[in-house]
């Protein structure tokens, strides 16, 4: 198990305008779902969902906002599997029913643990090995650090209203950097990583987010290293309703991207399947 690495964001003053952990007791499973502890120290455990109806499907592992719980997903993970995709959702310490308490540095620590028993799952199940990370805001931060630091492991990210600087959030979420020593690089640093990472990217970004503004999003798709990349934005959405706004057109997005990356969109694929339809 990895070990967890000091980072210089984990000052109270700053983990307060970071986090915002909701703790909640773990309602009725739903369907297709399967209740998924992960331990990501002695004594510490996320408690995550798993929703894999389809078992030859890429695996979606998805890392939540600051403000969310995993149960916040249970509406929205039927969406993703009516399109033919698999949902891992993520929690932090100290939210909904996970113990521990949030940090920069768990954050870290606990990604890359939960990335490895998810594949061990998948394995042992024999569930697809196709896995994709994908981050809403502050999730953000875990998929790109894991794009960064396992590509191989990785098909491709998906940043949903994720952030390029760390200095300007803080400073919207309420904390003082003029006050600070602290350094782009001392902090999250997604731009800096996005800049080493080329496995495939899909951006998912709203046109009227006030929190992250759209420019941020831009920022991370200019600076992306993957030869695959794309920024889908979605007029009239704010930070708080991307999907709302998005409606069929965010899954079929983000189903698109995932066939193309792992070839089940080729140009062959499609003509057999027009030629298909035509002798129907």
């Amino acid at each position: 198990m990895p070990k967890l690495i000091p980072s210089k964001l984990d000052k109270p003053e700053i983990l307060a305008a970071i986090f915002h952990p909701q703790a909640e007791a773990p309602n009725d499973t739903p369907p297709s779902c399967e209740e998924f502890e992960v331990q990501v120290e002695e004594g510490v455990s996320l408690g995550c969902r798993f929703f894999h109806p389809h078992p030859t499907s890429p695996v979606i592992v998805y890392f939540h906002g600051n403000g969310e719980t995993v149960s916040d997903y249970d509406q929205i993970a039927p969406h993703f599997l009516e399109a033919g995709l698999n949902l891992f959702v993520a929690s932090y310490r100290g939210y909904g029913w996970s113990s521990g308490e949030p940090s920069v540095a768990a954050l870290y620590h606990d990604s890359a643990v939960v990335l490895e028993r998810v594949k061990e799952f998948c394995r042992a199940g024999e569930l697809s090995d196709e896995l994709f990370i994908m981050g809403r805001s502050l999730g953000s931060a875990a998929s790109i650090d894991l794009g960064y630091r396992f590509p191989e492991q990785i098909k491709g990210i998906i940043i949903d209203s994720g952030f390029a600087n760390t200095l300007p959030l803080a400073a919207r979420l309420g904390y003082n950097v003029s006050d600070s020593d602290l350094r782009e690089e001392d902090c999250f640093n997604n731009l800096g990583k996005i800049k080493e990472i080329e496995i495939p990217t899909l951006i998912l970004h709203g046109a009227e987010d006030q929190l992250i503004p759209l420019n941020e999003a831009v920022k991370l798709q200019a600076e992306s290293g993957a030869k695959t990349k794309q920024l889908f934005v979605v007029p009239g959405a704010d930070h708080n309703s991307l999907i709302l706004r998005g409606g069929v057109t965010y899954f079929e997005t983000i189903k698109s991207f995932t066939d193309i990356v792992t070839g089940r969109n080729t140009w062959r694929q499609r003509r057999k399947k027009f030629k298909d339809q035509e002798h129907k």
